[in-house]
């Protein structure tokens, strides 16, 4: 057994950039090097490829990244693990296995299967799956429908020798968990251990996020040109330090990784794994040297029984035009310039007996148009029009994009024209999760012409009442007598889950952390990104971490649908921490005099 294992992370999503393998691989002194590729709208993505050609449904950017490393790959023995096989790994390791032949490289690659549901669905309707967050029925047309899988089905193949394994569907955390289970043989019922691997995973599958990517503070970033992608070394009592290749741009600091920490988990108490339940809320973030980090404090619960499921589906169409207008009054100019074009296909809609549009959002890009009504900016002089629409059926939309071109002769003066030309229309794709126990899933490992069936391991049993207190944080002591912006006081970042958008909030010094959640409730957030949320379903939970004296918001229902469904500029929420960086914080006057 390894005294310590090396991993790092080349992907964070589907479309990173080629250059993180070469880069970890020449200076990472690595013992697994992993890639993250998956997103719900990736899935759909591939699902909608693979319907066009058998061959196509995973992410072809893996094997053509891996191509001119595969030598240097074997002679230092580094294993490989990516979920790069969407919805049809198979596909994806006949194609890296062409590349192998090609280069006269020897690698065994196993694949994973099981995550794919497509075709129990029929007998998924008829036992009356529902949504897990709204309780609608299964739709009639999925085009895919995945359970996000754990790490067993991945140990099990590197026992078998694999160099590389890939998957479709997991969890992104169980890349990096995997290899630490294999290689340190932890059992299964150790959650602790399994927490923490869970942990180093998390804070590595979105790639340089944690080493300065994203990073509230971008200013101290040096490098960005040739950032470092993540490295997690792992001992065998599951502490571990983050750090990047030596030389590399990028920063490893304690708020770095505890902004990637933070990064789009709900309830910190019991962050939901197939393998484990996590509890994130004593984790500890130590500066060891100029760039590393060290981390300990996860513990871990058994998991429960199901997998979640998460299917895509179609649901009418969608086109985004984009047009920008400059001079006097552009604000004004826009805004009556997009209800006129939504006021004008609408009656054409009308006269042809067709249905109105479905939803219609309009935003002016350069008004401040994310800050709903804390947005400052209304003098612009030059904005652009972001007009996007759904509707039941296609041809509306095709007479939607052609109609646009109109506003340019015919409406308000500074109108420049249509960015990239012709709005296309495309299929509108949903999301769709549920729950499913663990059995209904049948797990193999095919390698060498061979398929493996997985045994999932038996958890511990589990008690109701296992998940810890909700601590509350410290409260003021003393008098508030000055307002500073969020921003000096504290980092943040932002992301989603689902329709629901979360924002993590790391004081810079545990000092400043009573003065920050007294002021910043979940009714305070509610008023300061109510515009977000829904405004009916729409609230704000919040909770406390202490190790990284942090707080952690789950805005529920604040995407208008989620990433792949919303027409909103921000579907992702990316910027909600952005915005609520600038609101004012009331503190001591020795603080502010502090920060100023």
């Amino acid at each position: 057994m390894k005294a310590r294992v090396r991993v790092g992370c080349a992907s964070a999503f589907w479309g990173d950039t080629s250059t993180a393998a070469a880069q970890l691989v020449e200076g990472g002194r690595l013992d697994y090097l992993v890639f993250d590729y998956l997103a719900e709208v990736t899935m759909s993505i591939m699902a909608g490829a693979r319907m066009k050609d058998p061959a196509a449904g995973y992410a072809p950017d893996f094997v053509e990244v891996l191509r001119p490393l595969l030598g240097e790959i074997a002679r230092q023995r580094i294993r490989v693990i990516s979920n790069a096989g969407g919805v049809n790994p198979q596909a994806c390791a006949t194609a890296l296995q062409a590349a192998c032949t090609a280069a006269g490289v020897a690698l065994k690659i196993a694949v994973l299967l099981g995550d794919d549901l497509q075709p129990q669905l029929p007998q998924l309707a008829a036992n009356g799956i529902r949504e897990m967050f709204n309780g609608a029925p299964l739709p009639a047309h999925c085009v895919s429908a995945n359970a996000y899988l754990g790490a067993p089905g991945i140990v099990h193949a590197l026992s078998l020798g694999a160099d590389v394994v890939i998957t479709g569907r997991v969890v992104d955390s169980a890349l990096v968990s995997a290899a630490l289970v294999h290689e340190f043989g932890w059992s299964w019922q150790d959650y602790d251990k399994l927490a923490q691997a869970a942990l180093a995973g998390h804070l590595i599958e979105c790639g340089a996020q944690c080493t300065g990517g994203n990073f509230t503070d971008w200013r101290e970033v040096p490098d960005y040109a040739h950032i470092g992608f993540p490295i997690v070394e792992v001992s065998a009592d599951s502490h571990f330090i983050v750090s990047k290749p030596e030389g590399s741009g990028g920063l490893v600091s304690p708020l770095t990784v505890g902004e990637q920490l933070l990064y789009e988990i709900g309830d910190p108490r019991a962050y939901l794994l197939p393998d484990v339940i996590c509890d994130f809320t004593r984790v500890r973030l130590v500066q060891k040297t100029a760039d590393s980090v060290g981390v300990s404090g996860a513990t871990g619960l058994p998991p429960t029984s199901q997998y979640k499921v998460c299917a895509t589906y179609p649901d009418g169409f969608r086109s985004t035009a984009s047009c920008l207008i400059a001079g006097i009054d552009a604000v004004d100019k826009a805004r009556r310039v997009s209800q006129a074009i939504i006021d004008k296909t609408a009656h054409l809609f009308q006269a042809r007996g067709w249905p109105p549009y479905s939803e219609v959002n309009g935003e002016l890009l350069g008004s401040e148009a994310t800050y709903g009504p804390h947005g400052r900016r209304q003098d612009s002089r030059e904005v652009v029009i972001k007009l996007a629409v759904r509707h039941p059926e296609r041809q509306a939309l095709l007479l939607f994009s052609r109609e646009i071109a109109q506003a340019a002769t015919g409406m308000a003066p500074g109108l420049t024209g249509i960015l990239g030309g012709r709005p296309a229309v495309s299929p509108l794709i949903r999301l769709f999760s549920f729950l499913i126990d663990k059995n209904a899933c049948t797990l193999s490992v095919s390698l060498d012409g061979q398929l493996h069936a997985v045994t999932l391991p038996a958890p511990a049993p589990r008690q109701a009442a296992a998940v810890a207190e909700d601590r509350q944080p410290p409260r003021p002591q003393g008098r508030a007598e000055a307002n500073v912006a969020l921003v000096k006081l504290a980092v943040a970042r932002s992301g989603d889950k689902g329709n629901h958008g979360n924002i993590g909030v790391m004081a810079r010094h545990p000092d400043y952390l009573p003065w920050i959640a007294e002021a910043l409730t979940p009714a305070v957030v509610v008023d300061w990104m109510g515009h977000v949320l829904d405004p009916i379903h729409g609230r704000v939970e919040r909770w406390y971490l202490p190790g990284t004296h942090s707080l952690n918001f789950l805005l529920e229902n604040a995407l208008g649908g989620g990433g792949i469904a919303s027409l909103r500029i921000d579907p992702q929420g990316k910027a909600f921490a952005q915005q609520l960086l600038e609101i004012q914080i009331p503190v001591p006057q020795h603080i502010a005099d502090q920060l100023a």
